[in-house]
């Protein structure tokens, strides 16, 4: 289902006395499966996975989609560091690049959908630009007459899923891939899902959809206009055009505002401490990271992570 693609270990990062290590895992469907699509249910999720990720919890980072429908019970998982509560009728979509972390299934139920981004045809990719964002809600709500379709689309998936060898291999990959852009066309246009404007989302471009994505995953790694340029094979100059004409900012200020997202997430809700974080982002020198920190803040590290503990 997945592989650890984690990399070395950078010199300075925090060790076993530090925070949890966030790993990354790539896709990897049981043999068999074809494609980029995996579909099960949270109860044989858990099942077949009863010592790992969340006994004991770690936090992880995945390269592909995790959707899930809660029907019965409740489902607690944290995604970006905050504990979010599903319960029925709600779905949860960690996107790629999110940090999350589970806790025990308890009595949850319900369908389990793993995804790559680029099992999507590119026109329905494009319409679906702003729930698959990474700035996208983790916890969805649709509305009571959408729900009962949405679960029935859902349980339909799953049927075609364990189907392989009922019908030749191309039919059944096209079935899935369309039950699954049908579900997910309609739950991003459920009342109340998203925002009516999605001009934003459908006018990025592959260029800085491509960024986006990649800076997701690379965030703490990859700190350069260059650097992104280089892994999508295009130059700075197209790159840095696609990014002012989606989003009005240079690549640049895009990375430094992901990272201090981070940060703030990590001083805050996780509670780590700013050398920690320094080497998590990858800053060579935690007195770097201050500066950075303070120059878009105004506070320290320190003093932001006492505020934010006063205000729980």
């Amino acid at each position: 289902m997945m592989v650890d693609k984690r990399r070395p270990r950078p010199s300075g990062q925090a060790g076993q006395d530090g925070p949890a290590e966030v790993r990354l895992y790539g896709f990897q469907p049981p043999v068999g499966t074809p494609y980029g699509l995996e579909v099960s249910t949270v109860e044989d999720f858990f099942a077949e996975h009863d010592d790992w990720p969340w006994n004991p919890p770690r936090p992880g980072r995945a390269t592909f989609h995790y959707l899930i429908a809660v029907t019965e019970g409740e489902l607690r998982h944290d995604v970006d560091h905050l504990t979010r509560t599903v319960g029925p009728g709600q779905w949860l979509w960690v996107r790629p690049g999110h940090t999350q972390c589970w806790h025990p299934p308890g009595a949850a139920r319900g369908t389990f959908i793993l995804f790559e981004p680029d099992v999507l045809r590119p026109d329905i990719a494009r319409l679906l630009a702003p729930l698959t964002a990474h700035e996208a809600p983790a916890v969805l709500s649709p509305h009571p007459d959408d729900a009962v379709w949405l679960q029935q689309t859902a349980l339909q998936l799953l049927d075609e899923h364990r189907a392989l060898g009922r019908r030749p291999l191309d039919v059944h990959h096209a079935l899935r891939r369309s039950l699954l852009e049908s579900l997910l066309l309609r739950l991003a246009n459920a009342p109340g899902i998203i925002s009516a404007d999605t001009s934003a989302g459908t006018s990025r471009g592959d260029t800085y959809g491509r960024f986006a994505d990649a800076l997701e995953l690379h965030f703490r790694e990859l700190h350069r206009a260059a650097d992104y340029a280089d892994l999508l094979g295009c130059s700075v100059r197209t790159l840095s055009r696609a990014a002012r004409e989606a989003t009005g900012k240079g690549v640049r200020e895009l990375i430094d505002e992901r990272r201090l997202l981070e940060a703030r997430r990590l001083l805050g809700n996780a509670r780590w401490d700013a050398r920690s974080v320094a080497a998590h982002l990858g800053f060579t020198d935690p007195a770097n990271f201050g500066r950075f920190f303070r120059d878009r803040t105004g506070l320290t590290p320190a003093a932001f992570a006492a505020r934010d503990a006063t205000r729980r």
